[in-house]
């Protein structure tokens, strides 16, 4: 039986107590096993990084995850952060460098959440570090305080780009769970929009030029087996992931 695909998936780093240490939520990594059909393989997120072609060399496809932190402005802007905003230096040095390197090698990329604004950042995007703030855009931010089940219940619906990804799956205007606080500000050049919120925020997009890269800002990994909608976006990264395997070993083989 052929080995399935590697997916990479770098950590956070938090404190616990008086040590710092490196996790993954496990909704994801369960997402990848049952909705991609690969097998995830964790990176620490280090100061100073790891190689990233160290990194690459070893996996089939990138995710890129969700998290309590933010991407520190100063990747994107000469803003200050707000008092109070959670930043996780080690990913961004991680996670930032890791997708040009993975786009430039042709590694397959399923960006969520924190990594779907990584995504733009990392290819010359901004954020707003406050969308509830901006006038004319949603608070799409979830209720702490509720179960998790209305936390990631349906939020609102997005319209989605003709003949684009997510398009093909064949629901018109799907409901997605809303959780974020910060959002596309201006779209990298490369990417190409997706989905959009109904107060226009961009809510997912596409690269183009890449073998595949998809980054959404909702969370499709929660209870991927029982949504349609989220379960087609891993199947499809899965599907990109078992290509790159592929891939590898013709030219392993050659």
């Amino acid at each position: 039986m052929a080995r399935p695909p590697l997916v990479g998936v770098p950590t956070d780093r938090r404190p616990i107590g008086s040590h710092p240490f490196l996790m993954v939520g496990e909704k994801y990594l369960r997402a990848i096993v049952e909705g991609a059909g690969c097998v995830p393989l964790l990176w620490p997120s280090l100061t100073p990084a790891l190689p990233v072609e160290v990194l690459l060399d070893t996996v089939d496809g990138l995710l890129l995850t969700g998290a309590v932190s933010n991407i520190e402005p100063h990747h994107y802007s000469d803003e200050p952060s707000w008092e109070g905003n959670p930043h996780d230096a080690a990913r961004d040095g991680t996670t930032l460098p890791l997708v040009r390197a993975a786009l430039a090698a042709g590694v397959p990329i399923l960006a969520i959440c924190r990594g779907f604004q990584e995504v733009n950042v990392a290819l010359g995007g901004t954020l707003h570090q406050k969308v509830h703030a901006v006038p004319g855009l949603m608070d799409h931010r979830e209720d702490t305080s509720a179960p998790l089940e209305m936390q990631y219940g349906p939020a609102h619906p997005v319209t989605l780009a003709p003949g684009g990804l997510l398009a093909s799956f064949g629901k018109a205007a799907p409901w997605v769970n809303s959780l974020h606080g910060q959002g596309v500000r201006r779209l990298a050049k490369g990417p190409v929009i997706e989905a959009t919120a109904p107060d226009g925020l961009i809510e997912a997009f596409r690269h183009e030029g890449a073998s595949f890269l998809l980054g959404v800002q909702w969370h499709p990994e929660w209870r991927v087996t029982e949504q349609p909608f989220y379960a087609g976006i891993f199947h499809a990264f899965g599907q990109a992931c078992r290509a790159r395997a592929a891939r590898r070993h013709e030219v392993a083989f050659a």
